[in-house]
């Protein structure tokens, strides 16, 4: 099968490469998946999975894309609530070969049903966003309506996704992101925008959740616009500032097939909408990840027509 590989971390996208690689057989718990599309985040190239197994042994050539959406074609054994010819979306396990290929073997509970009217390639947009937002607002950051919520990265694949979300659940939003940003993150969900670049971080005022996607200097401004009990949520790695009296939790997003299903049936009314920067085919990946000029959205790639 032809699958997308890396071997050497220093390279970066630029050593990503397109191959021929034996196709997987599934094994315990396991199905294998024809991907019909897969999504791709350059950040997968920094991540130690993405290089060494659990015992830091190197396991390169590897295959990123940990987002996915095919159709089931083989079990494994003991593998339950799949079953072959279904079409489901999921979320790789990140010590294990990803989506960008032909087929990929995953743990069947780390998929969810993909609906017939919901198009493979957004359904591979939606995992990584979506279970990632879902998490963070949710489960670390306990949002509660009528809050005040500062979102770093609002255009982005993961801030669009937290916008929407948090504005669905009745919280006042607040975007952030580059000048030219500001228009989509409004469209996204933001109430209000700051330009990070010319405005006052600071003029925002309190807010009961932070959810950062930048760490540094801009999580440590965001860390002092806490309320007290409020909490900063991170996926840019261990928070370097803390509220004054509250919480910061950096947390790392894992596969839920029904947070999966609750976040698709959101797109399929319409109170989700995707973000998606670059639809390529696999022949046109390697050119894809390494654009002329700045992408805002995610580059999703489609293995089948």
């Amino acid at each position: 099968m032809k699958a997308i590989v890396v071997t050497d971390q220093a390279a970066g996208t630029a050593g990503v490469t397109l191959v021929e690689r034996p196709e997987p057989r599934p094994a315990i718990n396991d199905v294998v998946v024809e991907i019909h599309a897969s999504g791709f985040t350059s950040g997968e190239l920094t991540w130690p999975s993405t290089w060494t197994d659990r015992l830091d042994r190197d396991r390169t050539p590897s295959i990123p894309g940990q987002e996915l959406a095919g159709v089931v074609t083989a079990l494994g054994y003991g593998t339950t609530g799949l079953s072959v010819g279904q079409r489901v979306f999921g979320l790789t396990d990140s010590y294990r070969d990803g989506g960008l290929a032909e087929y990929v073997t995953i743990e069947g509970r780390n998929l969810a049903p993909l609906p017939g009217d919901v198009d493979f390639t957004v359904g591979a947009s939606l995992p990584m966003p979506g279970l990632t937002a879902w998490q963070g607002l949710f489960e670390h950051g306990r949002l509660q309506a009528g809050q005040r919520v500062l979102v770093h990265g609002a255009a982005g694949s993961v801030g669009s996704m937290v916008a929407q979300l948090a504005r669905e659940f009745g919280a006042y939003v607040i975007g952030t992101g580059r000048a030219a940003d500001r228009q989509k993150a409004l469209d996204f969900g933001a109430m209000e925008f700051v330009d990070l670049e010319n405005d006052a971080l600071e003029d925002v005022g309190d807010v009961d959740l932070v959810f950062d996607v930048i760490g540094g200097d801009i999580q440590k401004r965001s860390a002092c616009l806490v309320r007290a009990g409020g909490t900063l949520v991170t996926i840019a790695g261990p928070p370097e500032a803390r509220p004054a009296d509250g919480l910061a939790i950096d947390f790392v997003v894992e596969a839920d097939r029904a947070q999966l299903g609750e976040i698709v049936q959101r797109v399929r009314d319409g109170r989700l909408r995707t973000n998606i920067g670059t639809v390529a085919t696999l022949d046109d990946a390697v050119a894809a990840f390494n654009p002329a000029e700045r992408i805002s959205g995610q580059t999703i790639i489609r293995v089948r027509p």
